[in-house]
């Protein structure tokens, strides 16, 4: 008999293999790189934290606004900030 939909039998992840996960945050309504910068990277320069915050998270940064078309902000609560750089690979 035909199944336009196979049935699929779900399998336990093995998650024996798993590593640490990068820190990361959820932002603050209205947060700007530099909000995030002072609060998570406080022993870095300003500068230094924001351009190092936005290297880390391009998904968040290159994204272009719908008024500008200009990469940069905003910034959305739902959005997931790496604050730290990628792990090496073990």
């Amino acid at each position: 008999m035909f199944q336009m939909f196979p049935t699929r039998v779900w399998k336990e992840p093995d998650v024996s293999q798993l590593s640490r996960v990068r820190r990361s945050v959820l932002p603050q309504k209205d947060d700007t790189w530099a909000d995030i910068a002072r609060r998570e990277l406080a022993d870095l320069a300003e500068a230094d934290a924001v351009s190092a915050l936005q290297s880390w998270n391009l998904h968040v940064f290159m994204r272009a606004t719908i008024t500008t078309g200009r990469p940069g902000n905003p910034i959305l609560p739902s959005d997931v900030i790496f604050v730290e750089p990628p792990l090496a690979a073990a």
